[in-house]
């Protein structure tokens, strides 16, 4: 039976309630008329980064800043020209990043930004170069358990670390810089402009995969062969996507959509009989509609030739929020294999949303645990059957101690569904404040507040070590307010990331474990971690977990080492391991990959991304047998990103900066 220990949540949710009305307060808060006598001396923005040459080879210095139509041999990285009354301070050369204040944002002169943005995709290589820049020792006021971010986000993180870039003049961090920046060219058009309207396609790819052997696509259960894409279908045989995404944003306003045609072959799927033995490992019983559950792939399974939505978000930009409707994804960890609370390893919710897009700073409060950031949604979740269409809802809030910690919690929420509890705003608030804990005749009544999950995670750039090794963990536990109250109940992946080695500056090397075979007798059959005794489909969406791919009663491992031949071109080997445990899965499951993934720059506006893994896999209860299954896929995908439409406006935008 689901219970939910302890009573600490309450005073968690009054605190983000306070956090939120702080934030409308600072926002709506009266710029001072007393204007000081003469200016400080601050950095020029960093409007002209895309601009910004890449670093040149080993051993050679940039030493000039190259004009349009010059060769860039030796160029020296400066910032725009000043006045005499403006020059910048050299900043002092034994500045490290463990000597910095926690990143406070504060508006600088000309007033706040209300300009609204689309989110970056969580599968974009914005977020690879982003997450090797903070690990170099930089972009500070990033938050980088809390993804996606949108784009002018992304555009105040970079000016709030580019004077500090450029004057360390760390050739790996200038080439990051001049690549972020190149992905959002119109959100910072120039000098004495603003952005204005900008529109029109973002990218088009496709992707041409084959794959030969048995694969396995059921992270509920046995495992999966692909993981973190999005639940999207595939088969042995070839499989395609080919798909857009489109960039809107006016004003406060934005749009983005990305839709895709997906193409799977037939394919063989499970046995009535494993159908039935699996259903009834999860308590559904296997009648009815419950003969065909999307967490359960029963054959034979007809080829796909579809149309996906696979993101549509309308935002609107208010006191430092989006507030958006639609179809939006999330990673909610510092994790980059899986992530304990919220992944793309299932298809996106339509859900409503409100997150806070910019650290925000509480007077006196953040003197003490430094900006904060949070975020919260709710939608429904598709493919359950037993019982059908609950809902589910998110928050978490994000705080950063220092410049090199940073530390969030989340719950999450899946409550309601047809014949055990209507879906309405009585029982949304309802679920949102429970904090007591629940008997057995709560739990089959319409009063039930749903299957609680709570996660904790943090990231810590070492001392001494800040440009070298991040240290992360994420964590996530079933009926306990945190894993930090009950660490013997609670799934784990921690993770160490070298993001470059001494005399090789271009290699670097991650490497994280995974959990949710928990140490109590609770792990049992699988009953625990990701599902319940109510929402016996639990943590999925379409089939798919929306966790962690390692799935109930997993535990595994990733490595990962890359070689960056710039700073959006890379070599990348990667194994992975994954045991399902037995008193789960008869007879457990075994999963060993291996990939090469190649990224490379065709034009400057054209990427090849290519992929060979191998995998080799045991799983007794659906194919006999102590034999090794194999599979091998190969991929390629092209992207293209078009230049978007834009229309500046005479102006200048503020920027956040370092407090």
């Amino acid at each position: 039976m689901a219970i939910f220990r302890g009573r600490a949540s309450k005073p968690a949710v009054l605190f983000i309630l306070t956090v939120s009305l702080a934030a409308c307060r600072e926002a709506v808060a009266q710029t001072p008329t007393q204007q000081p006598a003469a200016p400080a001396p601050t950095p020029a923005l960093p409007s002209s980064l895309p601009s910004i040459p890449m670093p040149t080879p080993a051993g050679q210095r940039p030493t000039k800043v190259p004009q349009p139509g010059q060769p860039a041999a030796q160029p020296v990285l400066q910032t725009a020209p000043q006045s005499p009354q403006q020059q910048v301070p050299t900043p002092a050369s034994a500045a490290t990043v463990a000597s910095l204040p926690p990143y406070d944002p504060v508006v600088a002169g000309e007033g706040r930004d209300e300009l609204g943005s689309t989110y970056i995709p969580v599968d974009s290589p914005v977020y690879t170069m982003a997450l090797r820049l903070y690990s170099l020792g930089y972009l500070d006021s990033s938050f980088t358990d809390m993804r996606p971010w949108t784009r002018r986000s992304l555009l105040h993180m970079l000016n709030a670390s580019a004077s500090r870039i450029l004057a360390d003049n760390d050739d790996e961090a200038v080439a990051l810089l001049a690549g972020l920046q190149s992905y959002i060219p119109e959100e910072s058009p120039g000098p004495n402009l603003t952005r204005g309207r900008v529109y029109g396609v973002d990218t088009v790819y496709t992707r041409l995969m084959g794959i030969s052997g048995q694969t396995l696509h059921d992270s509920y259960h046995l495992g999966e062969t692909l993981a973190n894409d999005y639940g999207r279908p595939y088969e042995p045989g070839f499989n395609n996507i080919t798909g857009f995404s489109s960039v809107n944003e006016y004003g406060p306003f934005s749009l983005y959509v990305r839709g895709e045609y997906q193409h799977a072959p037939a394919g063989t799927g499970y046995s009535q009989a494993l159908s039935a033995e699996l259903s009834n490992i999860d308590g559904v019983p296997y009648s009815g509609f419950n003969l065909h559950q999307a967490t359960i792939p029963t054959g034979p399974i007809a080829s796909v030739n579809t149309f996906a939505l696979q993101e549509a978000t309308l935002s609107y930009h208010l006191l430092g929020h989006e507030i958006s409707g639609g179809k939006s994804d999330a990673w909610l960890s510092p994790a980059v294999g899986g992530a304990m609370g919220w992944s793309n390893n299932a298809q996106d919710i339509y859900s409503f949303r409100i997150n806070r897009v910019d650290p925000l700073h509480i007077p006196l409060l953040s003197r003490f645990i430094g900006p904060l950031d949070y975020d919260f949604f709710v939608g429904s979740l598709k493919g359950h059957t037993y019982p059908n269409s609950p809902w589910v809802h998110s928050e978490t809030i994000a705080a950063a101690p220092t410049s090199n910690i940073r530390v969030s919690f989340q719950r999450v929420i899946i409550w309601g569904g047809e014949g055990h509890e209507p879906v309405t705003l009585h029982t949304f608030l309802q679920s949102f404040f429970s904090f007591n804990d629940t008997n057995g005749a709560t739990k089959i009544s319409a009063k039930d507040p749903g299957a609680r999950f709570s996660s904790f995670n943090f990231s810590w750039r070492l001392p001494f070590l800040e440009r070298y090794i991040t240290l992360y963990s994420d964590s996530t536990v079933h009926d306990d307010v945190t894993p930090i109250s009950a660490p013997r109940r609670a799934a784990y992946r921690p993770g160490v990331y070298i993001s470059q080695f001494p005399k090789l500056h271009k290699l670097d090397f991650r490497i994280e474990g995974t959990n949710t075979d928990i140490s109590t007798t609770a792990s049992i059959g699988g009953s625990f971690m990701y599902t319940e005794v109510i929402q016996r489909q639990g943590y999925t969406n379409k089939g798919q977990l929306f966790g962690d791919w390692v799935g109930r009663e997993g535990k595994g491992g990733q490595a990962w080492l890359t070689y960056h031949l710039s700073s959006n071109e890379w070599v990348q080997l990667e194994y992975m391991h994954k045991k399902t445990a037995k008193d789960f899965i008869p007879g457990g499951t075994t999963q060993n990959q291996f990939m090469v993934d190649v990224v490379k720059r065709l034009r400057k506006d054209v990427e090849l991304n290519a992929w060979l893994q191998y995998e080799g896999w045991k799983a007794p209860v659906y194919i006999p047998g102590n034999a090794l299954n194999k599979d091998t896929t190969v991929a390629v995908q092209l992207t293209w990103f078009p230049k978007l439409h834009s229309d500046p406006q005479p102006g200048s935008a503020p920027v956040l900066r370092m407090r």
